[in-house]
């Protein structure tokens, strides 16, 4: 309910404007409804008769100052007359005028945003930052959405599991460099360790250039000896996939002549 100083404000607005239209002879009062008008110009008058006002009270809806009951009263009356103003763009339409509703641009607020509400109840100006209408402008920070097992499976591909990691050499070329420091490394371990259980002392140069010669020629020997039993164990499964059989392997229609010999041998032991 508006204060009575809200309702005497109303209607000393309404005896100005009617004062007003008696000085400028505008006796003419709009149309309650669209359909009583049936003349195509007097229809867009209307309409920017409609458009003055709505553009009036939207700068007017602009000042916070006006209080809450008075912004309410207002964005309801912008809102009304935008109703209003579609009835009249569609009678236009009918009488043969333009059509403005599907050529008409959205309506934006003062910071060039669109106003949300699509067709429905619309928040201008200062009556947005109200209370419970705040809430409706404020946007939820965006829910996190769990990443399914479909999703990982998306970026999963061979080289995921390692399957081409071979195919450009480089990966073999330092494995097998890594497998000779690897058995040269325990292999001075292994000296080392037999060294001190002798009671040994410290190597001499000398020996340690050949201990470092065995040590590669026993790298190279093991490397070569892992390899030749890799390679012989593929040339064993390619020549057990190429055995041949060396007894009669009989084929399917020695099966069906077998099978045909033991029915007829049935039948004749049965009805002989």
């Amino acid at each position: 309910m508006a204060r009575n100083e809200e309702k005497a404000q109303a209607m000393l607005n309404k005896w100005l404007t009617m004062k007003k239209d008696l000085a400028t002879g505008d006796k003419e009062r709009r149309p309650f409804l669209s359909s009583d008008c049936h003349v195509l110009s007097e229809a867009e008058r209307w309409r920017r008769q409609i458009i003055k006002e709505v553009t009036k009270k939207v700068s007017e809806v602009q000042n916070a100052g006006l209080g809450e009951h008075r912004l309410r009263d207002l964005n309801d009356q912008i809102n009304k007359l935008l109703r209003e103003k579609y009835h009249w763009q569609k009678r236009i339409k009918e009488l043969g005028g333009p059509d403005y509703n599907r050529i008409e641009p959205r309506a934006y607020d003062a910071d060039g945003r669109e106003l949300p509400g699509g067709g429905g109840y619309r928040y201008f100006g200062a009556a947005k930052d109200l209370p419970g209408v705040k809430e409706l402008f404020q946007k939820s920070a965006p829910k996190e959405m769990r990443r399914t097992r479909g999703d990982m499976y998306k970026g999963i591909d061979p080289d995921y599991y390692g399957y081409r990691d071979e195919e450009d050499g480089i990966l073999l070329e330092k494995e097998r460099e890594a497998e000779k420091e690897a058995i040269a490394a325990a292999v001075r371990q292994f000296k080392k360790r037999a060294r001190e259980e002798k009671g040994e002392g410290e190597e001499t140069e000398e020996g340690a250039k050949e201990e470092e010669e065995e040590e590669r020629l026993l790298a190279q020997s093991l490397i070569a000896a892992t390899e030749s039993v890799a390679g012989g164990a593929a040339a064993s499964a390619a020549t057990s996939a190429a055995v041949k059989a060396h007894v009669p392997v009989p084929c399917q229609e020695d099966i069906m002549t077998a099978l045909m010999e033991k029915k007829k041998r049935a039948l004749l032991s049965k009805y002989g």
